[in-house]
């Protein structure tokens, strides 16, 4: 998968008002990084105020300090969160406190070109179209530097905005063709009985003007043999 030639790139994190969400994160890392949000800690702190075994709260320590969310400091030393992470946070803050739309995710949109000014015009444009959406509360959205893979030009957009509803959400999947998305709130969620219908019909039109376009632009033999392996 493409997201792994960029294993270098420091991925955005995600966070939601109120508290620390690392989705790439382990569970220790989270509240690490949450009780770092306040003020710097020694790891004698760190043990005390988490319940974290010293040996596991070590090792997870050091990974942050590899990817370069936290850093040492002082005399003991105390683990201090980046300050472009803290202003992430408040950023995101400040955005969510005027955000009304209920679904939270992050996404991965892959792209691939022969030459690297074509995939940067088609980045550009996806962005553009993606910061337009109405239905999308942004919270951020990062262009990868764009790498070569396999002899063509590759890179990604990563996204993390809220959407405004369920239709929405089949729509934005459907336009944009995410390579991979991750709900990150809320863990539990209710639709009405409307609300999913109009999902299912916004999925229905969507897979009928597909089919539409295959028989139009397929021959007839193409698409005999398109349903022979559809339907094997």
């Amino acid at each position: 998968m493409l997201i792994n030639k960029f294993f270098k790139y420091k991925l955005g994190l995600i966070f939601s008002i109120g508290e620390l969400e690392v989705a790439r994160f382990t569970d220790e890392q989270k509240k690490i990084a949450l009780v770092l949000l306040n003020e710097p800690k020694t790891e004698e702190e760190l043990n005390k105020q988490l319940n974290i075994p010293y040996d596991k709260l070590t090792k997870e320590l050091k990974e942050m300090l590899n990817l370069k969310v936290i850093y040492k400091e002082g005399y003991p030393t105390k683990y201090k969160l980046k300050q472009d992470i803290v202003e992430k946070i408040e950023e995101r803050k400040k955005i969510a406190e005027k955000d009304s739309f209920r679904i939270r995710f992050n996404a991965i949109i892959e792209f691939k070109a022969i030459e690297e000014n074509l995939l940067k015009k088609h980045l550009k444009e996806i962005s553009n179209a993606i910061r337009k959406e109405k239905a999308l509360t942004i919270y951020e959205l990062t262009e990868a530097e764009i790498v070569e893979d396999d002899e063509m030009q590759s890179s990604f957009i990563e996204l993390n905005a809220s959407v405004k509803d369920f239709t929405s959400l089949i729509r934005f999947l459907f336009y944009y063709g995410p390579s991979s998305i991750e709900i990150i709130k809320p863990t539990k969620i209710e639709f009405s009985n409307y609300e999913f219908q109009e999902g299912m019909m916004e999925l229905a039109d969507i897979f009928q003007k597909y089919a539409d376009y295959f028989t139009k632009n397929l021959t007839r033999q193409e698409l005999e043999k398109f349903y022979q392996n559809a339907y094997k």
